[in-house]
């Protein structure tokens, strides 16, 4: 009985020993896992990204999770633009990098410059090149008044191989005009008038044969103009309102142009007695707010086309010629803001027979006869701000003493009572 106890012991010493890693505590079984995470996490920071295996215990304390690969999709592969002509695809770029350089649009005319039909975008014109009759090319583009803005048109214009007219009057486009144009074959009116452009005159135009109409009215351009535009092969000229500084050229006797405008410039000197016969032609003469100086020519009664003749605030002096009598198609007649003096002669006012608006305004005329005052009375006639005695709205006593003391002379005056006209009544009125 007494050999019973001790084997009874070891039996449960041997159960105890066998069972003892089965009983081991929570604790200890989340200490080892831990330890087996921190290991396995450790190796892949360690080892290439693809194709691993993310959060797997490879002693099947945890469950393994595959990791997903994410494949870019391709893009679409954009239709490729189709052109009617390929004149229109070499333009393209060349229009949207204009495009690009706009900064204002209020009237929003580029939404309209998208896709390859470039002859239905707003402002731009296809029609039949010179040189390929079976082509069709951008032959022209009217901006006028779209009020577009950019910093400069180079790189746009001069780039147009095919251009014959292009016309922004209205916009705020800066910058110069490119000397590239001149390569252009077929350009024959460039209008780009009421912009923001400056610089030199544009010399490039000088030799294009083709174009015939150019308008750089109200803009900043300044400097001398070069005398050889105005016996270029031009029927337009407009060069007003920018900041032009040189006398008139002699060899404006000699133009051809049609329709002229020099006004609201700094031009200078005399008006040559060579250009009322070479603007005989002309139905304007706009000379305008410059710096005109000297006297009237008696040559001016040959402009017989012209209905208006505009040469107010300037600083032309001396008495009216008879000649201005021979204007008989003058409908305005603007001499006022001048250094003008002596009488208004009589004849003039009976010879224009179809003036509606004469200013003689801010001279220094001294004396108006009975025609003459029958255009006051009518409106016709404006003679304020002179030195008439007898009227009302004159410069003082003071003034025109003032003036008068200084004398001023024209060269020629026995001219000045010539008339080389046959006047509409048989004698001649004083």
């Amino acid at each position: 009985m007494s050999s019973m106890p001790a084997k009874f012991l070891v039996t449960i010493f041997y159960i105890l020993l066998v069972s003892l890693p089965v009983h081991m505590s929570p604790h200890d079984v989340n200490i080892h896992t831990k330890s087996l995470r921190s290991s396995s996490s450790g190796h892949r920071s360690k080892g290439t990204s693809g194709g691993s295996t993310k959060g797997c215990n490879h002693n099947n304390t945890t469950p393994c999770q595959k990791s997903t690969n994410i494949q870019a999709v391709p893009a679409p592969t954009p239709t490729p633009l189709v052109f009617a002509d390929q004149r229109l695809q070499v333009v393209y770029p060349i229009i949207q990098k204009f495009k690009s350089s706009i900064t204002s649009d209020p009237l929003g005319v580029t939404n309209s410059w998208v896709g390859s039909d470039i002859c239905s975008y707003k402002g731009f014109y296809c029609d039949t090149p010179p040189d390929n009759s079976s082509a069709t090319a951008l032959a022209s583009i009217d901006f006028n008044g779209f009020q577009l803005a950019a910093s400069t048109l180079d790189g746009f214009i001069d780039n147009l191989p095919d251009i014959a007219l292009f016309h922004a009057n209205s916009n705020n486009f800066g910058g110069t005009i490119s000397p590239q144009i001149a390569k252009l074959p077929y350009l024959y009116e460039l209008d780009v008038s009421n912009n923001q452009l400056s610089g030199p005159f544009p010399t490039a135009v000088l030799g294009m044969t083709t174009l015939t109409f150019l308008d750089l009215r109200f803009n900043l351009f300044s400097g001398p103009v070069p005398p050889q535009i105005f016996t270029q092969n031009l029927q337009v000229l407009f060069i007003n309102n920018n900041i032009f500084t040189q006398g008139l050229p002699d060899n404006l006797a000699t133009t051809q142009i049609l329709l002229l405008t020099l006004a609201n410039n700094k031009f200078m000197g005399p008006i040559p007695r060579s250009l009322p016969k070479a603007l005989a032609t002309l139905s304007e003469v706009m000379l305008l707010n410059n710096q005109l100086t000297g006297c009237l020519p008696y040559e001016i009664g040959f402009l017989e086309e012209a209905t208006v003749f505009d040469a107010g605030n300037n600083q032309l002096t001396g008495p009216l010629p008879l000649s201005l009598s021979c204007l008989e198609k003058v409908e305005v007649l603007n001499l006022g803001g001048n250094l003008l003096y002596g009488m208004v002669p009589e004849v003039v006012c009976a010879g224009l027979v179809n003036l509606v608006n004469f200013s003689l305004s801010d001279n220094y005329f001294t004396h108006v006869g009975p025609l003459c005052r029958i255009l006051i009375q009518r409106g016709v006639l404006d003679v304020r701000n002179n030195c008439i005695p007898d009227l009302p709205f004159q410069r003082s006593l003071i003034e025109c003493a003032e003036f008068f003391a200084t004398p001023r002379m024209c060269p020629f005056m026995w001219f000045y009572s010539l008339i080389p006209c046959k006047l509409p009544f048989p004698n001649p009125i004083p």
